[in-house]
């Protein structure tokens, strides 16, 4: 049985009034079965023949038809409401010129449907009940995408701004100090600009050496250092330096700064991604 049932929506001129009733959470057109047994004419009373052709032909409640307890004459009675589909078979059985004008009715009906989308009919309290959670429900999920998009626009807009400070601020750091401001491994930083053409070794000589390219382009210098040796003797130290443009450029490259993954992502040598090793020249 359905306790929340709407019935209703008569089109005015209805041959037999037709309403929508809710089967399985879906408004359905539906026919009072009631008013249907009293068109039909027939001559047994309306709860014996409604329960017979339910049990003759295997109608099944929540997909053929929904039951209603209604309010009559101060008392209670329950009414049956019908699928069109249901309505016309039961007027086809009938065999009578009343059962065959039901029929042609419902048929036309549903030719009248396929036509074209009806406008809802908004005195029906099930159909209104069933509009207004739909726009509630759109609108609720237009408003939590509007909400996302405003916090990711945020959290882009701060990226570019921590990238923009990086770039402009001054002095460079070593190899070393850069992985820390990444917060990756020292190692895994040396291995990833080895591997993507920012730095490489000469055999025979410590140290690394930085590419022309990322010097010209701004992102690596050379930092020549005098040191002296124990037996007052000096001599000099090459460093590769990170500079801010450098230190920004690489945060991007890896993620964001502090978002880098444990292992590195190899990247083309012009740093627009990819999975290719470039191996860096012996001589430069």
């Amino acid at each position: 049985m359905s306790n929340n049932m709407g019935h209703g929506g008569s089109d005015g001129n209805d041959l037999i009034p037709m309403g929508t009733s809710d089967m399985g959470g879906q408004p359905v057109r539906t026919v009072n079965l009631r008013d249907l047994h009293t068109f039909l004419e027939v001559k047994s009373n309306f709860r014996d023949w409604v329960k017979n052709r339910i049990q003759d032909f295997g109608f099944l409640e929540n997909q053929d038809f929904v039951t209603a307890i209604e309010i009559y004459r101060g008392g209670e009675r329950r009414d049956y409401h019908g699928t069109l589909d249901m309505a016309k078979e039961l007027a086809m059985v009938e065999r009578n010129e009343k059962g065959k004008q039901a029929r042609l009715y419902f048929i036309e009906c549903e030719r009248r449907a396929k036509e074209g989308p009806a406008l809802p009919d908004l005195s029906d309290p099930l159909v209104l009940q069933h509009l207004l959670a739909d726009h509630l429900s759109k609108r609720i999920e237009a408003e939590r995408r509007a909400v996302t998009a405003e916090k990711v626009a945020e959290a882009a807009t701060e990226t570019v701004a921590a990238f923009d400070r990086i770039a402009n601020a001054d002095g460079s750091m070593c190899i070393t100090d850069a992985a820390k401001a990444l917060q990756v491994r020292p190692s895994d930083l040396f291995k990833f600009l080895r591997q993507n053409a920012w730095i490489y070794s000469r055999p025979g000589k410590a140290g690394d050496i930085a590419h022309q390219d990322k010097i010209k382009i701004g992102y690596l210098e050379h930092k020549v250092t005098t040191v002296s040796r124990s037996d007052g003797s000096e001599k000099t130290v090459e460093q590769v330096r990170v500079t801010p443009k450098g230190l920004a450029k690489l945060a991007k490259l890896l993620g964001g700064s502090g978002g880098a993954p444990a292992t590195l992502p190899l990247l083309r040598p012009n740093g627009l991604g990819g999975s290719s090793v470039h191996h860096a020249p012996a001589t430069e």
